[in-house]
């Protein structure tokens, strides 16, 4: 039978403009990067979805190799609700892609997305600019395996569990990797980013598979590492985990996204994590330089794709 869910849930999942979007890693990590689900679900059939475009591919190869993902709807800024609903919605399941999506469905996807995210331009420029952002959508739908939902935006409080019940066991420390835990970034900067932005996200695998995703908070950051205060719930000791930090305005226009894998080691409410690798981006907050610079990223995207052989094997 598909998993559904309630109806405060729904709201949740119906509105919010962003969420954070985990999978798993080869290394038996996790990523965490925000997308723009614009509400697409499916309570009847269990289903989730979301779009992202082939030039920003990598993920799709992670999830065709490992499937199993999870969306955390973590905050309620500039949704199309009233953002009265404090619940933190995480949803856990396995997500299956089209490479070649029907126009039709595109084009029904790009009606969905005008409360969201406004008016998308068209003509002749525009039309061919975004040609690698637009009409090279990928829909990515995930069949809802659970949903917990928090009745707080930390995460606290007794959660809801609606489908499989949560594992029984935490999830066991990891090995440690061979070029060792320690940051390989800078990791001052790293938490200094990342303590200056509104939403920091914690992404690691669970006992079960699935990819968990934690609101979390920035208390320091040395050369040692980024401290963190976690929510109960994430497992103790060592491990891969992803760190994002991002803000976003109305209609995404004007985003700052920073993310990071690297090795987690928690005690308690306590947490130390060493940055092994980064990336980032901040647009300014116009919409023409943003859809600039959306088409660029998306166009050198593909074509890199395209070139190391990467679309041909997504199906493309």
């Amino acid at each position: 039978m598909p998993v559904t869910w309630s109806d405060d849930v729904d709201e949740v999942i119906r509105d919010d403009l962003t969420s954070g979007f985990a999978y798993i890693t080869p290394a038996g990590g996790a990523v965490v990067a925000a997308v723009a689900p614009v509400g697409m679900r499916d309570r009847e059939q269990g289903t989730v979805a979301f779009t992202t475009s082939l030039g920003f591919g990598r993920k799709l190869e992670r999830i065709k190799a490992e499937p199993r993902v999870a969306l955390a709807f973590h905050a309620r800024e500039h949704g199309i609700g009233s953002g009265t609903n404090r619940r933190y919605v995480l949803v856990q399941g396995d997500a299956t892609f089209d490479p070649s999506p029907d126009r039709d469905i595109l084009d029904a996807i790009g009606e969905r997305s005008v409360p969201y995210t406004g008016v998308p331009r068209r003509g002749a420029f525009w039309d061919r600019w975004l040609s690698a952002y637009y009409a090279d959508r990928v829909l990515v739908t995930v069949t809802v395996t659970r949903v917990v939902a928090w009745p707080d935006l930390r995460m606290k409080g007794r959660a809801e569990v609606f489908g499989a019940p949560l594992p029984s066991v935490e999830a066991p420390p990891q090995e440690p990797p061979k070029k060792g835990t320690g940051p390989r970034v800078d990791a001052t900067k790293t938490g200094e980013r990342a303590g200056k932005l509104p939403h920091v996200l914690l992404a690691y695998r669970e006992a079960d598979g699935y990819p968990a995703v934690a609101p979390v908070h920035v208390n320091s950051a040395s050369s040692d590492g980024v401290r963190l205060r976690v929510p109960v719930g994430v497992p103790q000791g060592g491990r891969r985990a992803g760190l994002l930090a991002h803000s976003y305005r109305a209609k995404l226009i004007g985003l700052e996204s920073r993310q990071n894998t690297g090795w987690l080691e928690v005690t308690g409410s306590d947490a130390l994590y060493a940055p092994h690798t980064e990336s980032g981006f901040s647009a300014p907050p116009n919409k023409t330089i943003m859809l600039l610079a959306n088409g660029f990223l998306a166009r050198r995207g593909l074509a890199k794709a395209r070139k190391e052989g990467r679309a041909q094997a997504l199906g493309r």
